[in-house]
């Protein structure tokens, strides 16, 4: 997987899952399934 470094030195991955407009009682399973192939970056906003 591919990083970037931020200013502050953490890295962080380039490539996220995001829930927009996942529908709330879908969402969580949808995250864990996420988590589950690999991804580390979650965008909830």
């Amino acid at each position: 997987m591919k990083y970037v470094t931020l200013n502050n030195g953490v890295k962080m991955p380039i490539l996220g899952f995001g829930v927009y407009q996942i529908p709330e009682e879908q969402t969580k399973q949808a995250v864990l399934d996420a988590l589950e192939v690999g991804y580390r970056l979650i965008d909830t906003a």
